[in-house]
This record gives structure tokens, sequence and C-alpha cells, in this order.
């Protein structure tokens, strides 16, 4: 496991003041302003932020050239084909718009390219299909803004383009280097005004409905009823939930209950969650990974028909068929991500940059062992697997290296590639495995410093803090995910009074805890139990980072905290 270090956030502001102003307490004001929310405006948007706060899709350059190019296909009845992606991002994207299209009377269809056969974005063989079945308009969603051959070619074939994207734009000299599109949708074009760029395709897609249901004069609830696709792309594709992603996850969240889509209600009935309750970990957990079985294991497609669905038989099967997939697909990464780790203890346990070869590997679980990979060893991690020609692989990274650009320092060893700083996709000719590893091993400037993982605390705050009115409150900070992290709280010197483990894998630590003043704290800690016990031996004292719950049991409340992250006081 990689090292830990505790750091102490250290950002400054008058909390007194700020609690006054909004009404809350000075904890929860520090917590905020750790989030990087500056200011009493900022702070007001990040408690009370709603649709009012939402960026024009305007702001977004070629806005009003897509949809003045979309109201003349449609008036003149030419066909559209939507391209996508298998990913929950892509397959919310396509979602959306397919559905906005057959509200103002379109006349769409969608692709949806094969992770395995195709690959990611848009191809050549989906573009001669496009030409071929007579399609007068291609439309992307979270793809399209690398490929530039490939739209080449479809104005070659007479094609108009219409991108809609959000990942990163390659630049040469730098120049960006953009496609021949009509119009070209991506909050990270170098002369887009976009207040707030790192938006995810669903988001980008979601604002074009807007644009267009506005210029058909259609009321705005239409295009609320489908927030919760935006919500669920901007968790899925892991987007940071701050500024305008923080609100539309916020309004999607809340929104679930009432869903239009009867796939996603029977996706929620299916995997035992509260519609009227749901939360930014379900969707990142459960939800999403269902989305996105299908286009790991099986096609996209499927998830799609799902979202689209309209025959309740129809539904229940397809969502039980997408979740039987999930729990294979969690079956496949554990096999997976203990052959990963195998190889990694036994031949690259000094690589700074991480490069497992598992040529079995099914090629959609590539990402998520890299993510484990990355978990466990705090390095960028790629897991490469053979694909239908040649090697493909998926990586992941950390803060210090950005993903992308030591892609591009060998992409003459690649076939192809693409990605953020934090995730990228790659195919390679078999034989440049080992050069590979070799070359990004050598160009990283990554030091141990790097490898050792943060675990930034909020507040130190002694269990004597702890209310229930302080816990309801931190409730104001939800929805918690990738850059608005759930609050960690700090405590030295607890001691322990008794410790037992429970449940039926033994993974459930529970404690009676003391501060140094003697008051008494249940705390719970979800580990390997028994291996637990071993390491505390004799030990009666912990330091611990934690969060604060209420336990409710039998119609009674307790104050309880949940350790995230423990040291064992040796006794002296």
């Amino acid at each position: 496991m990689a090292a830990e270090k505790w750091m102490l956030q250290t950002k400054r502001a008058d909390f007194e003041e700020l609690a006054k102003y909004h009404g809350i307490s000075p904890v929860t004001a520090r917590i905020i302003r750790n989030r990087d929310v500056v200011g009493m405006e900022s702070m007001d948007k990040y408690l009370n932020g709603g649709l009012k706060d939402l960026y024009s899709p305007y702001f977004l350059k070629d806005m009003k050239l897509t949809v003045t190019i979309l109201m003349e296909k449609i008036r003149e009845k030419k066909r559209i084909r939507i391209v996508g992606d298998y990913d929950i991002d892509g397959v919310c994207s396509t979602y959306l718009l397919y559905r906005a299209l057959n509200e103002i009377g379109a006349y769409a269809d969608y692709e949806i390219p094969d992770r395995i056969k195709d690959g990611y974005g848009i191809n050549e063989s989906i573009i001669r299909q496009a030409a071929k079945d007579g399609i007068d308009t291609i439309l992307t969603c979270d793809n399209g803004i690398a490929a530039t051959t490939q739209i080449a070619l479809a104005k070659e074939l007479g094609l108009t383009v219409l991108i809609t994207d959000h990942h990163d734009i390659r630049k040469e000299d730098g120049v960006e280097v953009l496609p021949p599109a009509d119009a070209i949708i991506n909050p990270k074009q170098m002369d887009c005004s976009y207040p707030y760029p790192e938006i995810c395709g669903g988001l980008v897609a979601y604002k074009l409905v807007q644009a267009l249901y506005e210029a058909y004069s259609i009321p705005q609830e239409k295009w609320l009823e489908m927030i919760e696709f935006a919500a669920i792309a901007t968790v899925g594709d892991v987007m940071k939930l701050q500024d305008e992603n923080r609100i539309i996850v916020k309004v999607g969240l809340k929104r679930m209950g009432q869903t239009k889509s009867l796939g996603l209600k029977k996706l929620i009935e299916k995997n035992n969650l509260d519609p009227d309750a749901i939360t930014g970990y379900q969707i990142g957990f459960v939800i999403g990974p269902c989305l996105n079985a299908g286009g790991r294991l099986h096609t996209a497609k499927l998830a799609l028909s799902l979202l689209l669905s309209e025959s309740e038989e129809e539904a229940d099967r397809m969502a039980q068929e997408l979740k039987d997939l999930n729990d294979q697909r969690k079956t496949m990464t554990k096999q997976g991500t203990e052959k990963a780790i195998e190889q990694v203890e036994s031949l690259h346990q000094n690589d700074k940059v991480l490069v497992v070869y598992l040529p079995d590997c099914h090629e959609s679980l590539a990402g998520i062992i890299a993510g484990r990979l990355r978990e466990q060893y705090q390095k960028p991690s790629f897991v490469l697997t053979d694909g239908e020609e040649g090697v493909k692989g998926s990586g992941r990274s950390i803060e210090a290296y950005h993903m992308f650009d030591a892609l591009v320092e060998v992409k003459d060893l690649l076939v192809k590639f693409g990605g953020h700083p934090m995730a990228a996709g790659l195919s390679l000719e078999r034989e440049n495995v080992e050069p590979l590893r070799n070359r990004l091993n050598e160009l990283a400037k990554l030091g141990e410093d790097d490898f050792v993982r943060k675990i930034w605390i909020d507040v130190p705050m002694p269990l004597d803090y702890i209310d229930e009115p302080l816990i309801e409150e931190l409730d104001l900070l939800e929805p918690f995910g990738q850059g608005n992290e759930k609050p960690l709280f700090a405590q030295k010197g607890l001691s322990i009074r008794s410790v037992r483990v429970l449940g039926k894998n033994r993974n459930v630590v529970k404690f009676s805890l003391a501060s140094g003043q003697g008051m008494p704290m249940d705390a719970l800690l979800f580990a390997n139990g028994d291996s637990f016990l071993e390491e505390l031996l004799d030990s009666r004292k912990l330091d611990v980072i934690y969060y604060p719950t209420v336990n409710e049991y039998n119609g009674n409340k307790s104050l309880q905290i949940v350790i995230k992250n423990y040291k064992i006081l040796k006794e002296s």
C-alpha cells in the first residue's frame, strides 16, 4: 500500500464573519472555504445555487450556429444521426439529444460505437455507413474533437458534421488541432468564453437541448424533465462537483424520484435504492456502473434502450440484465486486479509509472483495474490488454502526472490515444509494450513525495464539539464527490474503551472511544477486522480521521463517528 501523509487544510478567511452572514457554523464555513469557494457571493452560490445560476448555453462557441443548422435540417426533413460513446457520459448524452430531437420533430436516429469492434469515438466505418444509409447530418456527443481524419472523410462524402464534446484538444506548436466540422461545441476551445469549461459531454449536450427548446418555444419544464441525465453523466464522468456542476447534480438528484424514464426507475428499483433520496455516491457506485456494464461486456445500446424504453415488461427485463452484467463485471474486475497487483509486486515495484500487461483481461475492465492500481500504489497506472487488433489500454493518474501530456511525448509508439490529465485511453502494437513502459518511466519527472497519498483534514475537531445540529448542517454540503469531497475531521490520542469485530465477513470494527476529556463516543471502522486486531495488539490509543453521523436504532438516536483513517499509537 502507498504511504500516507495527513495534511491540514490551512486556507484562510474570516470564518466567524462568513458563518454569521450565511447563518452557518464557523466549522461549516471553513469546510466550504477548503473547497476553493472564495468570497460571500461564491459561498452563497455554493449553499443556495439553483437553476437561475446556470450559464446560458450561448456562452458556448458555435452554439448559435449549431442550433441554426439543426433547425434548417429539421425544416428540410433531412436525416440526422447522433453518434455517441459507450460510457455513461456518452449514453446519457445520446439519450438527451435523441429525446430532444424527437420532441422537436427531427428525423433522427443514433449510433453508439462498440467498445471492442469500433473502439472509442466516431470511426470511418460509422461514417461510411451513415453515408450509405442516406444520413445528411452527423451530430456527435462526448466524442469527435480528436477525430480529424474521420471528420475529413465525412466532409468528402458530403455530410454535414456537428460536434459536441468536452475532451481536451490537442495542440501543435500552440495551435489547436480541430476537425473540419461545420460547427464545434466544446468548452475547452481557446476562443470559447464559457465561464466554467470543466463540464462533461452530457452537460454540453444538455446545453444544446436547452438552446433548441428555447428556439422552438418548448416550455422549460420539458428541458428540466431530463436534468437528472446531465447529473448522472456529471457524476459518472467524475467531473468536479463545483460551480455549475454542483448545481446540476444537486437539482438532478432531487428530481430522480420523478424521472420520466421508466428504465431509470426500474434500475433504481432493481438496486433497492430509495428514488427520493438518491445520493451522488449511489450514482457513482451503483447506478453508473450498471449503465456502464452494458458498454463494457455487451453493448451500450442496451443501456440506452433501457432509458428510452416505454414498456414496463421490457424495462424490467433490461434493468435486470444490466444489473446481472454489472455483478459479472465486479467478479471479473476482482480477478483482474489480483493478477495486476501480483505482476506489480513481482516485476514493477520500483517503476514510477506502472504499465501492466494482462493479455487475457477483458479490455473494457482495463480502466477500472488501472484505477485500483493507482489507489493501491499512488502511482500513475496503465493496464494493457489484447484487443481485436494489437494492444489496447487505459490509464488512471495522480495529481502530479498529466497523463494526456505524457502520452503526447511517446506518441510515436502509439496507434491512437486520447484523454485528460487524470485518465487516458490508448492503442499500440504488441512489440511496443516494453518500449512504452521504459519510455514512460524514463520521462516521468516524479519523486518519492508524489507517491505518498495525501489525506486532507478539514478541521481538527475534538469529539466534544460534535452535536446533532452540526451533523444536520453538514448535509448542506451535499452532494459529495470529486472536488467536493466529504469533509474529514481529526482528533489525536483517543482511548479505546472496548473493541469488537462485527459482520458476516468480519469487515466492521465497532469501538467505544473516549477523548482526553473523558467524552465517550461510539465509532465504526470498515476494514478487515481480524487484520486490524492483529495490528492493534495491546495498544489502547488511536489518532483518527473521521466523519460524524447519527446512529438511529429502534427509535433511539446516538452520536457516532465513522473512522476513515487511523494511526495506532504504541504504548510508551
